[in-house]
């Protein structure tokens, strides 16, 4: 049991650190930057495959203590509102956590879809709510680069884990 547990740890940290680097990535090439703040993530591919590989409760500590690093290494841009701090990096990324929690459908994870829709409503309420931004307006601001990281972990995310899925029940 203690083996277990250690290794389900070391799973943690490399998921985590595996969302610092591919979110340092998409910063670095400033892939679908948006001009107040937001991107292609690919970082959620960590997430998401946390959440698959060990489980809702793992995979939301894995996305929660993730938004900690995103902080520490200076990536976080929540223009110093709490409001932008919990809605767009704490409540909307811990919420990859829970894609396990939904049924796939062969290659359809809907987990994504649901988890993706449930961080651009969270990103939709922070722009309303801590900008002052209407509500069409901010929903089409987040779309534009939530749905392409979506789209984007709709393809990726099934054919890693398939991939990776033998090696970790080994």
């Amino acid at each position: 049991m203690k083996n277990s547990n250690t290794r389900d740890l070391v799973y943690m940290a490399l998921y985590a650190a595996l969302f610092v680097a591919l979110d340092f990535v998409t910063n670095t090439f400033n892939l679908l930057a948006m001009p107040q703040g937001g991107h292609l993530g690919l970082g959620t591919i960590a997430l998401l495959l946390a959440s698959y590989h060990l489980g809702w409760k793992k995979g939301a500590i894995v996305c929660l203590f993730s938004n900690f690093l995103l902080y520490i290494t200076g990536s976080m841009n929540f223009y110093g509102s709490v409001i932008s701090l919990f809605f767009d990096y704490i409540i909307a990324y811990t919420g990859y956590g829970f894609a396990s929690r939904f049924p796939n459908v062969k290659y359809f994870f809907t987990g994504i879809l649901i988890t993706s829709l449930f961080r651009l409503a969270c990103s939709t309420y922070s722009g309303v709510a801590a900008f002052g931004s209407p509500w069409g307006a901010s929903f089409v601001y987040n779309a534009g680069y939530i749905i392409p990281t979506m789209i984007a972990d709709m393809v990726i995310v099934p054919l890693l884990y398939f991939r990776i899925r033998p090696l970790i029940n080994k």
